[in-house]
């Protein structure tokens, strides 16, 4: 079975919450910050990954010679 993809808004606002939290020192035991803090890796990475294939989707047209160029984005020429 093919896994659910999260939602970019919804991880991201998770991993500002954990932020928020982790910032609030007070209340948050040793043990609880570190499940916080691998929490948001977790989701720092889920996040990069799918922007990462974003990336990868966007294409740029050019008008060139009265005809329409598809020509893969890149970051770097930006």
């Amino acid at each position: 079975m093919k896994e659910k993809k999260e939602n970019f808004e919804d991880l991201l606002k998770r991993l500002e919450e954990i932020t928020t939290k982790l910032e609030n020192e007070e209340g948050n035991s040793l043990e609880e910050s570190m499940k916080l803090f691998e929490e948001g890796i977790v989701i720092s990475q889920k996040c990069n990954k799918q922007i990462e294939e974003a990336e990868k989707k966007i294409s740029i047209l050019i008008k060139e010679n009265d005809e329409i160029k598809e020509e893969n984005f890149n970051p770097d020429e930006v």
